[in-house]
């Protein structure tokens, strides 16, 4: 039985919590009493979901395990066209934000919109295996 999402409330702009994983831990302890772990690559999809009007990205700050900023990757407000989607890269070797990372990410409308879905894509193909897996947006009241 498939189970319909229930339709998201009309919003002007909201303030997003996105986790984000620049690494994950599995296996069993070593001898060193640390789980190995895997590098993950992720691609963070900001998408319009409305179908008339454009929505502005005004941030997406990037924070690491321990909620240290480190840095911002939407540097200027950036328009969403209608169905349209930004896009937003951390890269396989930049393993800075750790397990626990996250993107804070704001944005806003001109009138009321159909909130937009935001996504992560993790990633790792290396050594003929794949690490694929999703994490989605929860907004935050402020």
């Amino acid at each position: 039985m498939a189970v319909a999402q229930e339709a998201r409330p009309l919003a002007k702009g909201q303030t997003l919590y996105l986790p984000i994983y620049s690494h994950m831990l599995y296996g069993n302890l070593g001898k060193s009493g640390k789980a190995s772990n895997v590098l993950l690559s992720t691609l963070v999809s900001i998408r319009n979901t409305d179908i008339k009007r454009s929505i502005r990205v005004l941030s997406a700050k990037y924070f690491d395990t321990g909620g240290k900023l480190l840095g911002e990757r939407v540097p200027a407000p950036t328009v969403v066209p209608p169905l349209g989607t930004l896009e937003l890269f951390v890269e396989l070797n930049d393993a800075s934000g750790g397990s626990g990372a996250n993107f804070i990410i704001k944005w806003d409308a001109e009138q009321l919109v159909n909130p937009p879905l935001v996504e992560s894509l993790h990633v790792n193909m290396d050594g003929g295996k794949a690490v694929i897996f999703m994490t989605q947006s929860v907004p935050l009241t402020e």
